[in-house]
């Protein structure tokens, strides 16, 4: 496993201590008075496991995570390897695991990529049923992601939930104290900051957290769907049209090169100066409050997360980074893979974690609401409810192969893209949208 420096444990440890009061005995609220339910998980002698997992966008979730395996070992003498790979890296190298049969015992993956190969993954029922009774049952969005029919094939970790990151000052020097809740209050605020100097930037290249939210909510927002609730493509409609057309207005106030931004793209620009708002995880916060460079330290003041504006809709359209645990039935230890799974869910790691992570991973499950990151700075408490409150990257329709597909296709993302730029125009960009969604859903 990867090791992490001196620096890296102080930057962390007093977070974890605070959450670790936590794990070990309360301040999880009522949920956590039920009798505990049992589950009887023996791994099997001498197993062996490897995971594969998405790399750290904050140290402390990668210094946790170790840890809590560390913890794993010793306590059941599983021998355990952690690899991490880059956001763009782990959906193809999942998908070849499952195809070929060989590969991670458990792969912590992306939204929907269970529902590509729910055959070739274990049913992890027991446990998810164990866990939603014991911390307070999982919202629905966890049944969502993880249920295929009615038996669980993954177990979502947590969303790296996104929010409107803006500098407070720059705001208010256009005029705002805040991020408003309308869309035409949003355009708004971008033209007057692009006015000051200070531009916003949003990825539009194949970014598969940042690009995903935002692009699914801009059209959401307007009432757009990739498919209705009986699966039919219907992309190409008057409101996704709109969607686009103001999605462009957008455009227009961002720095130059965003059609090419991955993952890692706004948060450099955004702590370097070049950005003034994003939509973004807490690691931007996180990175300025745990940075060495006085500069960039002293940002964290000055950092603000609001929610995405409110559509036409009338109602949130929020999609988030979701991270499933899927144990593939190739694996040899599958009762060890299980159980792994289960430990790193359970208070006294779970916590902890979220701690370390300062809020960058938002719960699945409904009683680490209460936990301490929430509340102990009021910068974190707009991360706290993300998965209470985000959609389906399929929505309206249902997850499967087509939904997946869709999403790693990135048609979406590169809808937008087109439309925003002008290589097409909205009408076309998303008749293209359609055409390619099309292929998936065998019309």
């Amino acid at each position: 496993m990867s090791r992490f420096t001196r620096r890296d444990a102080l930057i962390i440890g007093a977070g974890v201590a605070a959450g670790a009061a936590v794990g070990a005995g309360g301040g999880l609220g009522a949920a956590q008075a039920q009798a505990t339910p049992e589950l009887k998980l023996t791994p099997e002698k001498g197993a062996v496991l490897r995971v594969l997992r998405p790399a750290k966008f904050v140290q402390g979730d990668e210094t946790l995570f170790l840890e809590n395996t560390e913890k794993y070992v010793k306590q059941t003498g599983v021998k355990v390897t952690v690899d991490s790979v880059g956001f763009e890296d782990l959906r193809p190298k999942a998908a070849v695991a499952a195809n070929v049969g060989k590969g991670p015992d458990i792969v912590y993956g992306w939204y929907d990529d269970a529902h590509q190969y729910p055959d070739k993954l274990v049913d992890v029922t027991d446990v998810a049923e164990y866990l939603g009774k014991k911390y307070g049952g999982w919202y629905p969005i966890a049944e969502k992601f993880g249920k295929r029919g009615n038996r669980w094939v993954c177990l979502p970790l947590g969303a790296a939930g996104a929010k409107m990151v803006y500098r407070i000052s720059w705001a208010k020097d256009a005029g705002f104290d805040g991020v408003p809740g309308d869309m035409a209050g949003f355009l708004k605020l971008c033209q007057g900051l692009k006015a000051k100097g200070y531009p916003p930037g949003f990825a539009l290249g194949n970014a598969v957290g940042d690009g995903n939210t935002w692009c699914h909510w801009v059209v959401w927002a307007f009432g757009g769907k990739m498919v209705n609730e009986k699966d039919q493509v219907v992309i190409n409609s008057p409101e996704t049209v709109a969607a686009l057309e103001y999605a462009k207005q957008l455009y227009e106030t961002f720095i130059p090169g965003t059609l090419s931004w991955l993952d890692p793209s706004n948060n450099k620009a955004f702590l370097d100066g070049q950005i003034s708002l994003t939509n973004n995880g807490i690691s931007i916060y996180y990175a300025a409050k745990n940075s060495s460079d006085p500069t960039i330290k002293a940002l964290a003041a000055d950092i603000g997360h609001g929610n995405f504006p409110v559509g036409p809709v009338g109602k949130p359209t929020e999609l988030h980074l979701t991270v499933p645990a899927m144990v593939f039935k190739y694996s040899k230890y599958k009762n060890a893979a299980k159980d792994y799974v289960r430990f790193m869910f359970e208070r006294e790691q779970y916590v902890p974690w979220q701690q370390a992570s300062i809020g960058y991973w938002s719960q699945p499950l409904r009683a680490y609401e209460q936990s301490p990151i929430w509340t102990d700075d009021p910068k974190h408490t707009p991360y706290r409810d993300i998965m209470k409150n985000m959609l389906w990257p399929s929505y309206a329709g249902s997850l499967g192969y087509a939904s997946a597909a869709t999403l790693a296709d990135y048609i979406m993302v590169n809808m937008v893209a087109v439309a925003c730029s002008g290589t097409k125009t909205p009408k076309e960009a998303a008749t293209e949208a359609q055409r390619r969604a099309e292929r998936y859903y065998k019309v």
